[in-house]
């Protein structure tokens, strides 16, 4: 079975944010939730990098072992999605998740922000597959429609990759196979280019003569 997974590529993100409006159009994400976020490491810095975070479907999810109602499942895909149903609201999954993937709708204390939201990975939850009553509490699921997550494929930059994570590791090292290969080749380039261009100061020196 695949194990399905997001990359985001730090050198192809531009900070435009469609992943996350995509996101909220798709699943139609109450107002305050996001579940998905742009953000900036190292800003106005040398080296600033952007980033695109959201549930990264844990194999060993810290979310799903502290859920005292054991509201998470993980399916057959390796996608991690909760039970709004079950959920209590107590917030102890955004506490332990180190992507802050958990939302809640409402603030206040535990058990009065509402039932907890995050990304599905557009995979859809314990309702039959795109029945109304799901995607009123989960979004769309483009999943089970054979289509990878809205925040990918919207992607102008191919920065957020998503998908089987044996593809997009591929894709990855493909990736920066190619960038070491094209720094090497710019490096050849700019040597033939300044001999180049010295002989060609040194003809017109001659001719000057």
């Amino acid at each position: 079975m695949a194990r399905m997974k997001f990359y985001c590529d730090a050198e192809r993100c531009i900070e435009c944010n469609a992943c996350i409006t995509a996101c909220k159009n798709e699943n139609e994400v109450p107002w305050g939730v996001n579940r998905r976020r742009v953000v900036t490491i190292n800003d106005g810095e040398p080296g600033e990098r952007s980033l695109s975070v959201a549930c990264m479907h844990c194999s060993d999810a810290p979310c799903a072992a502290v859920c005292p109602v054991d509201c998470f499942y993980t399916t057959d895909d390796g996608v991690v999605l909760h039970d709004k149903d079950i959920c209590i609201g107590c917030g102890y999954c955004f506490y332990a998740c180190p992507f802050g993937a958990p939302q809640f709708p409402q603030d206040g204390a535990f058990g009065t922000r509402g039932k907890m939201d995050k990304c599905t990975f557009c995979a859809g939850g314990p309702e039959p597959d795109g029945s109304p009553e799901e995607h009123r509490k989960y979004g769309s699921n483009r999943l089970a429609e054979g289509k990878l997550p809205i925040c990918a494929e919207m992607c102008s930059t191919k920065a957020l990759l998503a998908g089987d994570a044996a593809v997009v590791s591929d894709i990855y090292r493909d990736r920066i196979i190619k960038r070491g290969a094209s720094v090497l080749d710019w490096g050849v380039s700019y040597e033939n280019a300044s001999l180049r261009a010295s002989k060609g100061m040194s003809g017109k020196s001659s001719l000057k003569r």
